[in-house]
């Protein structure tokens, strides 16, 4: 056998190899369900298909999104945070509060986004330092920036700078939105950070085995604490996009708000269990999202149905999740007949 033979061969092998591995990520399954759920939902209403109709799915993702990127993190390391839609509330109506006592526009939108990274900080360190769950955490976070979130407003909404109005409402290179634009690049940095820096890798490793991290020299703590820095700074982030989308900040803006976020991620392949994760399937997931309630929008079906479907794709997804990790054995036709028989005596 000639070596030019062997060597094509050898790159056949390689491009099954490539394709099947494609394959069998949950990205590749995840797109294919949006886009054959989209072909179905463009058969019933051919508005589905339409450009601004595309634009305005995305553009209603944009701030579920942005969270679920730090989200993944979070789930990734093995904690979850379910504080964001508070956080979100509190960073926006605080750049709303800067900007009415006369501040730059500007100067506002970094202190929102400051305050959303401070709550962050404040979570990581009681978690990390006081050994507390970071579901009580964050449970308390979640009532305590609800709070003070009422506290600055007293109740009414906060005007925000009309000089960030583009930044929710903008639209350039032909009608994209650059909030989609801003959620897009995101996307693109979370998943070079995840995948292509030593602080995504050492994410990584503490979710999956946070002793062993421990033991090969990483800092456990200062890690954790940086991913809930992280995701409370995507939640200001948010909280800013949100309030310039609409034009006020509002006291009860971003209320469940957590349950989509971790949804979307979930459904992107992030581990409860921590260990995995992407960032584009987070992605992907808060498109699912969208797309779902836009087509019960488009073909006017029950909003309690609404409900009812996205809950079914949450379970699904963990249960994808549990039998990728080999948790679900015991339901296998071969583990259901051994203990039939077993208890039959056969």
């Amino acid at each position: 056998m000639s070596a030019t033979t062997v060597t094509a061969r050898a790159r056949q092998r390689s491009v099954k190899d490539v394709a099947r591995s494609v394959f069998k990520r949950q990205e590749t399954g995840l797109l294919g369900v949006i886009i054959v759920l989209g072909l179905l939902v463009s058969l019933a209403n051919e508005n589905f298909l339409r450009k601004d109709n595309l634009y305005n799915v995305l553009q209603t993702v944009v701030v579920v999104g942005v969270i679920a990127v730090g989200q993944t993190f979070v789930l990734i390391a093995k904690e979850i945070d379910l504080s964001v839609g508070s956080v979100l509330a509190l960073s926006a109506v605080t750049a709303g509060s800067v900007y009415g006592s006369g501040a730059n526009p500007w100067v506002a939108m970094i202190v929102g986004i400051g305050v959303g990274a401070l709550c962050g900080l404040a979570v990581g360190t009681v978690v990390v330092l006081g050994r507390v769950s970071s579901f009580i955490v964050t449970l308390g976070m979640l009532s305590i920036a609800r709070g003070l979130t009422q506290l600055i407003t007293g109740g009414l909404p906060q005007t925000m700078p009309s000089e960030l109005s583009f930044i929710g409402q903008g639209r350039i290179l032909g009608g994209i939105p650059v909030s989609v634009i801003i959620f897009v690049a995101l996307v693109i940095i979370g998943q070079l950070l995840l995948t292509r820096t030593i602080f995504g890798l050492r994410v990584t490793a503490i979710g999956d085995n946070d002793a062993a991290a421990r033991t090969g020299g990483i800092p456990v703590g200062r890690t954790r604490i940086l991913t809930f820095v992280l995701i409370g700074t995507l939640a200001g982030l948010a909280g800013i996009v949100f309030s310039t989308q609409v034009g006020v900040a509002e006291a009860q803006a971003g209320t469940g708000y957590e349950l989509d976020v971790i949804a979307a991620a979930v459904i992107g392949g992030a581990s409860l269990s921590g260990g995995r994760g992407s960032i584009v399937g987070a992605f992907l997931g808060a498109c699912l999202l969208g797309v779902l309630r836009n087509a019960f929008i488009l073909l006017a079906l029950s909003p309690f149905l609404q409900q009812l479907s996205i809950g079914l794709v949450i379970v699904l997804a963990a249960l994808f999740d549990q039998g990728r990790q080999g948790n679900l054995r015991h339901l296998s036709l071969k583990a259901l007949r051994q203990r039939f028989l077993a208890r039959t005596g056969a």
